[in-house]
């Protein structure tokens, strides 16, 4: 649910961009209400008009948090400072606008809260997707923290949900060294963790396969860890049947993402001025969403108007 509007940028480009909507939906119900043709090139020209004007002119929502995503976050607040997490990032760059938000949240809250962070990938395109979060998020924002002291990176491995069924009860047989070829046994961080059943937490990002599922089926269950999940929006309603008892949470879509973003900014305001794109994405997709809901609300006026007109022939 949005709870409040907050405005980014100039009072008078958010004056335009809100101008510009209600004066075309203004324009289209006078124009309809007369009986006159309404092209098709018009509405889509609008509906043009009403997403570039808030990325234009930025207008971002507070959002309110839902049970399902704040089951994550209070998950991630429990653990005690110092706890190992798990993140993995299953997607490729198709959709990483919709998930890589999340995993770059995770990340965040992670480290505020103090804890050890194993980043890895069990998918191919993931690698690149996980490089680019440890250069704008952990670098960036936490230049204290320590490689293979406060995270180590893991790196992409090939085998799927094979490689999930070994790292439950033995991380070295499949992960003998890190990314950068460094053993796993002379990595501080690691070395209370030799499976990943040791592990406090795992974030499994993603939305494919293997994707949250395969974690739950083939380290959550059998190892008995906890696994939250960040997916794509089309592919959240598959994971729902797990939650609350495999999974302690779901973030499903850019709307979950900004909800989390949301959540850290009220806990942590020190994170109020970092990079927000999942609210960021939610000014144009709201406007959107109303703009096509006022569309049909017009429909229906001008439907039931010449209806009545009609009938008083």
């Amino acid at each position: 649910m949005t709870e409040a509007l907050v405005v980014t940028g100039t009072n008078l480009g958010v004056v335009i961009s809100l101008a510009l909507i209600a004066g075309g939906v203004i324009w289209l119900l006078v124009r309809s209400l007369k009986g006159k043709e309404v092209e098709r090139r018009v509405i889509f020209g609008f509906v043009l008009i009403a997403v570039s004007a808030p990325i234009l002119f930025p207008i971002t929502f507070h959002e309110q948090i839902s049970p399902v995503v704040k089951a994550v976050f209070d998950k991630i607040e429990s653990l005690p400072a110092g706890s190992t997490v798990a993140i993995s990032f299953d997607f490729d760059p198709a959709m990483a606008p919709e998930v890589q938000p999340m995993a770059n949240a995770f990340t965040r809250h992670c480290f505020a809260k103090g804890h050890k962070v194993v980043f890895l990938s069990i998918w191919a395109t993931g690698q690149s997707l996980l490089t680019s979060t440890l250069d704008t998020v952990v670098r960036r924002e936490f230049p204290e923290k320590r490689e293979r002291i406060d995270w180590v990176n893991l790196g992409y491995k090939a085998g799927n949900q094979g490689v999930l069924n070994v790292i439950v009860s033995d991380l070295r047989k499949m992960y003998p060294t890190d990314v950068n070829a460094v053993p796993l046994d002379s990595i501080p961080m690691l070395a209370e963790v030799k499976a990943f059943r040791d592990l406090s937490l795992i974030l499994a990002v993603g939305g494919g396969f293997p994707g949250p599922k395969e974690w739950v089926l083939y380290v959550g269950d059998p190892g008995n860890v906890p696994i939250a999940a960040g997916a794509a929006a089309v592919t959240a309603p598959q994971l729902y049947p797990y939650y609350p008892r495999q999974l302690i949470g779901i973030l499903g879509g850019i709307k979950s993402a900004a909800e989390y973003e949301s959540a850290m900014v009220d806990k942590y305001p020190q994170f109020d001025s970092v990079d927000k794109p999942g609210l960021r994405m939610m000014g144009p997709q709201t406007l959107a969403h109303m703009v096509i809901m006022m569309f049909i609300i017009i429909g229906n006026i001008v439907f039931f108007r010449s209806k009545r007109m009609r009938s008083q022939l």
